[in-house]
């Protein structure tokens, strides 16, 4: 428990109320961090008179500060600043708020030489009071709340620097932007500190790069992903057990182009409602084209090119289309955030009495797909409109509210909790987000299910029903693994690049201990191909012990080792990944091993 209060003396200036602040809470969390990272600004102004400010909110687990600082700061830098936050802290400086008239603020922050503090003051309406914050001779422009002193922080680190434009845009100029963490007690910091240590040795960036997965390459433009042979394996293997998967429950497979005319996303709404998402027109003999950020549109298309029944209905179309969103370049990391992806898409039309049901088999799927995956918790979140601004999204109120009734009744059919999430819907219809939970407790964006009233609406979408007359079908939109980029950057840092046996690019590597035991290795290769097992010989002039680490380091998950006595034998002397040394084992034995491991998905 800690207390923040804003004192002074000036009772129309100041507040003099002391409020409890509970540091178990998300709130208290949240202050205690944004307190820190005014404490940081206040170390890098003693430090760095020349240095501009700019914003520090609190993020997750977290804090951050911008700054216009004329050289980088280096990693000393970062050492000598938060050893002056740490006098800061031992001072116990009172936190003090005050609230002045918009244009003693101006005043104030002009003598203060801060200018990206006058242009947001410049932004409030002009008879707005503005609230700032005093700590010793520090001052910043806030909304709070604070702790009620320095003294009050217990356990922080700064942990990095980063390029950031000021306001998110590319446009205007890049400042640094340190980040830190901060935590009640001691104990909450280590624990957190180990968990960072361990995401950075999971990075996919680093990881894709050492294990030749993918690669990104400015040059050719940011945010679009090579995909590397061992990629290629890793993601021709998912999206063939995605087919098969998809062709059991009765799903069609469909595949659409990558380019239409504006006209259809001027109908779909994507143009008036998600522009500054899509990618600028390509003038083809006069027309304007646009490269898809959705496929739904073409889908539709599809859907209108007969008479359907009722009878026909549910119609299941599932397609991998690759689609082009524009993200920010400050924004792009990795495979997680890109501009070009491939969604494993698929919409469903039916009748609206088969809504519910629909959506529990979705539901299904998703469940099923996790679980093979090895993500075994996650948490449901349902987006929904935002009520305070509805000319946001497009549709009636009924509409909204028969959409969001049949999501809610098919979680509470299968039982799932959810968390409500308002102004988290997409403009055309609410859904259920779902975010998985790695081996480190983190969450990632994984599947979505959308309800969808109004594209049948808006491209006039019809069945022909039991009484012979026309009616509207609903649609469903809906990924059950999200972007293949993101569920493979996901799957790379949850298993520290270590994928289970049946996702493996190389499953098997043979490794002969003298050049006269290639003939055997590669015998012994041949046959585990035989049985569809991914396998390579190590036939490199090598020592044993360089291509056993070799192996070890790329994390293949079995190594076969063959000499004078396996040749001899017909047997394999086997290294397993997680199990270490398992001897000598007759080959059919071996192959048994590992095609029951495969097929099981262990």
């Amino acid at each position: 428990m800690a207390q923040r209060a804003a004192r002074s003396d000036d009772a129309n200036r100041a507040h003099d109320v002391i409020v409890s602040v509970d540091l178990d809470t998300d709130e208290g969390r949240e202050i205690l961090r944004h307190s820190t990272a005014h404490v940081l600004a206040q170390g890098v102004k003693r430090l760095f008179r020349e240095v501009k400010l700019a914003i520090g909110p609190a993020i997750e687990n977290g804090f951050y500060y911008d700054f216009d600082k004329p050289k980088p700061f280096t990693l000393d830098d970062l050492s000598r600043i938060e050893g002056e936050m740490r006098k800061i802290v031992a001072e116990d400086l009172p936190i003090v708020r005050e609230e002045i008239p918009r244009e003693e603020a101006v005043r104030l922050f002009r003598e203060l030489d801060e200018p990206y503090k006058l242009e947001l003051i410049e932004d409030l309406p002009e008879d707005e009071v503005v609230s700032i914050y005093r700590q010793g001779e520090f001052v910043d422009l806030c909304r709070g709340p604070h702790l009620a002193s320095t003294g009050l922080l217990r356990a922080f680190k700064l942990l990095s620097v980063a390029g950031a434009y000021w306001r998110g845009d590319e446009k205007r100029k890049m400042l640094q932007r340190i980040y830190g963490t901060a935590f009640p007690t001691e104990a909450e910091l280590e624990a957190h500190l180990h968990v960072l240590e361990e995401a950075e040795r999971r990075d996919h960036r680093k990881l894709g790069k050492e294990l030749d997965i993918f690669s990104l390459h400015e040059e050719a433009g940011a945010g679009l992903v090579y995909w590397h042979p061992k990629g290629g394996i890793i993601r021709k293997v998912i999206e063939d057990f995605w087919r098969d998967e998809h062709l059991k429950r009765g799903y069609q497979l469909v595949y659409s182009p990558h380019i239409a005319r504006r006209d259809l996303w001027e109908i779909s709404g994507h143009w008036g409602w998600y522009r500054e998402n899509m990618y600028s027109p390509i003038d083809i003999d006069g027309v304007e084209y646009l490269l898809k950020p959705m496929n739904c549109p073409f889908h539709i298309l599809m859907y209108k090119t007969r008479t359907r029944s009722y009878r026909d209905l549910p119609i299941r179309w599932a397609e991998l289309g690759t689609v082009y969103r524009y993200e920010r370049s400050g924004v792009l990391h990795g495979m997680l955030r890109v501009r070009g992806f491939t969604q494993d898409d698929a919409h469903l039309f039916m009748r609206p009495d088969q809504l519910e049901d629909e959506l529990v088999g979705v539901l299904d799927l998703v469940q099923f797909m996790m679980k093979s995956f090895g993500y075994r918790d996650y948490d449901m979140e349902l987006s929904v409109r935002d009520p305070a601004n509805k000319e946001k999204y497009v549709g009636s109120d009924d509409v909204w509210n028969m959409a969001e009734g049949a999501l809610v009744a098919a979680l509470e059919r299968k039982g799932l909790p959810y968390t409500r999430m308002e102004g988290e819907a997409k403009f055309y219809g609410p859904a259920i987000d779902v975010k998985v939970k790695d081996a480190l407790g983190r969450g990632w964006q994984g599947p979505t299910i959308q309800v969808d009233f109004n594209l049948p609406e808006r491209f006039d979408l019809e069945y022909i029903g039991e009484d012979n007359a026309p009616h509207r079908p609903v649609m469903i939109h809906r990924t059950v693994l999200g972007s293949m980029e993101r569920f493979v950057a996901g799957l790379i840092e949850h298993y520290a690049g270590a994928f289970p046996v049946w996702l493996s690019p190389v499953q098997v590597r043979v490794v002969p201990i003298a050049d006269r035991h290639i003939d055997y290795a590669r015998k012994v290769a041949s046959d585990l191909m035989e049985a569809r097992v991914r396998v390579e010989v190590d036939d490199r002039s090598e020592k044993m012990g360089y291509k056993i680490r070799e192996a070890q380091l790329e994390k293949v998950p079995y190594m076969l080792v063959a000499g004078d006595r396996e040749a001899d034998q017909g047997t394999v002397s086997v290294r397993s990944r997680g199990d270490g040394d398992l001897g000598p084992m007759e080959l059919a034995e071996f192959k048994a091993r590992v095609v029951r491991e495969i097929e099981e998905k262990a």
